[in-house]
């Protein structure tokens, strides 16, 4: 259970910062708390770090560098990768609208400010969302759920988050220039290869 609650803060974690510009207490959650920091050994070198103000970070560095990431050179949806016309699927005919609708997953795009419901952040949140479920079954007592839920998040790296993620990644971790962004795209590319072989190593039906 514990190590279950672990892998769905990570995911909460990775859409958090790959979804959005950071703001002021996102970015004090990062460098305050121990546990988050160490996702991010980058930091620990950046000089900019020791002689600015959050708000010239956020400003100046690192909300420059996610619109570079996320919009202006990079693309950070399933579709771009996997259609052959490179065209972003924002319709109902969007790979993964089936399995958000089978778990009741709704998209708020007000709030996550995205195009697509492919886009890497929605993704990952959706691997969030189905972990919290396999909880909730865990605490039901509920194995075949519980199973039910692996077998799904599994499915769901597979057929989408590993078909893609990692060209995206790659590239951001290439194109970034703060150290937040260049830690994140990192971690998330080891976590999502070795959360695959965690489930696949008989979590997983």
């Amino acid at each position: 259970m514990e190590q279950t609650q672990a892998r769905s803060n990570i995911y909460a974690l990775l859409s958090r910062v790959l979804m959005q510009e950071l703001d002021d207490e996102m970015l004090e959650m990062i460098l305050k708390d121990a546990a988050i920091r160490e996702f991010f050994p980058s930091l620990k070198d950046w000089e900019i770090l020791e002689n600015s103000d959050n708000k010239t970070l956020l400003e100046q560095h690192i909300n420059v560098d996610f619109a570079n990431i996320s919009l202006l050179h990079l693309v950070p949806y399933e579709t771009f990768y996997t259609r052959e016309d490179q065209k972003i699927e924002t319709g109902g005919a969007n790979p993964v609208t089936d399995i958000y609708n089978e778990y009741d997953y709704i998209v708020d795009y007000a709030k996550a400010r995205v195009v697509s419901s492919d886009h890497i952040g929605i993704e990952l949140e959706f691997m969030h969302y189905l972990i919290e479920m396999e909880l909730r079954a865990a605490e039901a007592n509920d194995e075949d759920a519980v199973k039910h839920m692996q077998f799904a998040q599994k499915t769901f790296l597979n057929k989408h988050l590993l078909k893609w993620a990692p060209m995206y990644l790659i590239n951001v971790k290439y194109e970034s220039r703060t150290p937040i962004y260049y830690d994140a795209a990192e971690m998330c590319l080891e976590f999502i290869l070795a959360d695959n072989e965690y489930l696949s190593n008989g979590k997983a039906a």
